[in-house]
């Protein structure tokens, strides 16, 4: 049981970040202030400062929520697919990634965009949140590799040094993936990502492709043969 004292900073720490998120989607990272967001909220800066002490902390605060409320989404959308489907739960974390940053671009952009000039994020405090998409990813691919899944054969062979640090990550996870599929892995997070950072940021142009939707639809469908979701079909 929180008091009542404690209720009431978790209140205004979360209208802090409410604001913060609106001052990021009218004004930019690099913008954000301390004293605006006091401002917003009707109290004076010094106030402000008691709950979040600098500028650096407002923008962990933003990261850190965006971070979770993208693993949130993905961890749900996931979820709700049969466990055997593995090309349907690829599907679903994809377009998941891609509805939330389309409905959030500058949180989308604050975490994978341009670095904020001047702020380095505390690893401690953001990897966790901030990894919750790749390793929801791994464990699917995990279960791949337990079907039975092979990535295809590249035409030029993976190098040496992303296999070892494919087989590092999957160690490091606890996570039993042959190295080619998770260096496949990498590949598809890479691509899924790249695709959604083209879309979010107009890297694309505006009139190059009419529909988006199923040019990611399109991708997501040859980064599930790049991952051998469907070994199911080969039995």
């Amino acid at each position: 049981m929180t008091t009542p004292r404690e209720q009431a900073r978790q209140r205004t720490m979360a209208e802090i970040v409410r604001i913060g998120r609106e001052h990021l989607a009218t004004q930019g990272a690099a913008a954000l202030s301390l004293r605006a967001v006091a401002r917003d909220l009707g109290v004076v800066s010094s106030a402000v400062y008691r709950y979040v002490p600098s500028r650096e902390e407002l923008l962990t605060l933003l990261v850190v929520d965006a971070y979770a409320e993208l693993g949130e989404a993905v961890e749900r959308a996931e979820a709700a697919v049969a466990r055997d489907d593995l090309a349907g739960r690829w599907s679903a974390l994809t377009h998941a990634v891609r509805a939330w940053a389309l409905a959030e671009p500058s949180r989308y952009g604050l975490v994978f965009g341009a670095p904020v000039p001047g702020y380095l994020a505390p690893a401690e405090r953001t990897t966790g949140a901030g990894t919750r998409v790749i390793t929801l990813l791994l464990r699917l691919v995990a279960d791949a590799a337990a079907a039975g899944a092979h990535p295809p054969t590249p035409a030029q062979p993976v190098p040496q040094t992303l296999l070892s640090d494919a087989e590092r990550v999957g160690s490091d996870l606890g996570l039993d993936i042959p190295p080619d599929m998770l260096a496949a892995t990498v590949l598809a997070w890479t691509g899924m990502f790249g695709a959604v950072s083209f879309e979010v940021f107009g890297q694309y142009g505006a009139d190059t492709f009419t529909e988006p939707a199923q040019l990611f639809d399109a991708l997501v469908g040859l980064l599930a043969g790049v991952l051998d979701l469907n070994v199911k079909d080969h039995v």
